[in-house]
């Protein structure tokens, strides 16, 4: 009996956001908004994300002994993670400075702060949780060593799902230990390299499964997805909606998909699911403040 469906083990940040009209340029300074500031890092998200849903959710991650922090780490209690695994102190916070124009795309600076802190000690330290999760999710906001000591540490029976943002080259290691790996179009083109230079997102899928992944998911934005392993390829639609911010929205589709397949569906059918969660989530502002539970992912 695992005590978590879903340990997410990665980033915690403060989101600074700002509105603008249109992104500037090189050397061109543009008016924004208001400074917004949210909870926000791929792991915080994505464990938000997967406890507001219903799942019994963990968060393995370093946050500075500041404001910042105070603020991560009680919006990951309000929505029910558990917090046990959060270190404090290190280094001051990660921050993420982000930019959102008319139209909900959104361009992301990310100063790791604690973040790049998260050791292979500490994943050593914090094995008891990874023996008790039935899923584990990672990303690359934190150290490459520390996502492999992750993989090197993970019990038999556990699944690992890694969504590698930002991109970088993966050891052997690493990837053949993805079920699934997740990358939209430009993960999957820095993975690939020259390799990549098709615009057909099956040759992706294709060729990063022959790297070694037990399987692959191409997010596709409001195409859907595409999900690939040995048994074969499938797209996978998304809901059609009208969007008002995307940040975020990847990490809500990547722990959806991590906590369905933990409980035994498909990859076709959990990544059906995790597009509509995807897409419930660009249609409200905020990264964490616009996670849906299971209810509205229900009534889209």
């Amino acid at each position: 009996m695992y005590d978590y469906d879903l340990l997410v083990v990665g980033s915690a940040n403060a989101d600074l956001v700002i509105g603008v009209e249109r992104r500037p340029g090189p050397g061109e300074t543009v008016l924004g908004s208001d400074l917004a500031v949210h909870p926000g890092g791929k792991g915080a998200n994505q464990a938000v994300a997967a406890a507001r849903l219903g799942a019994r959710t963990a968060l393995l991650a370093r946050v500075g002994d500041d404001a910042h922090g105070r603020l991560l780490l009680d919006a990951q209690r309000a929505a029910g993670v558990d917090t046990a695994g959060v270190l404090v102190g290190g280094a001051p916070t990660g921050v993420a400075l982000i930019t959102v124009d008319p139209s909900g795309d959104n361009s992301i600076v990310v100063s790791p702060g604690a973040n790049g802190k998260l050791s292979p000690a500490d994943i050593r330290a914090a094995g008891g949780l990874l023996h008790a999760s039935r899923v584990v999710s990672a990303q690359l906001e934190i150290p490459l060593e520390t996502v492999l000591e992750v993989v090197r540490t993970l019990p038999p029976g556990t699944r690992f799902v890694l969504n590698p943002s930002p991109p970088r080259p993966l050891p052997q290691e690493v990837l053949a230990a993805c079920d699934p790996l997740i990358v939209n179009e430009h993960e999957a083109r820095v993975l690939l390299g020259e390799a990549g230079v098709s615009d057909v997102p099956e040759d992706w899928a294709r060729l990063l499964l022959a790297r070694g992944p037990r399987s692959v998911v191409v997010t596709l934005g409001a195409r859907g997805a595409l999900v690939a392993s040995a048994e074969g390829m499938a797209r996978v639609p998304s809901v059609k909606v009208e969007a008002v911010d995307t940040t975020g929205a990847g990490d809500a589709f990547t722990a959806a998909l991590a906590w369905r397949l933990g409980s035994g569906e498909p990859l076709a059918d959990a990544a059906a699911y995790a597009a509509r969660v995807g897409a419930a989530a660009v249609t409200r502002a905020g990264a964490q403040e616009s996670y849906p539970t299971a209810a509205e992912v229900a009534a889209l």
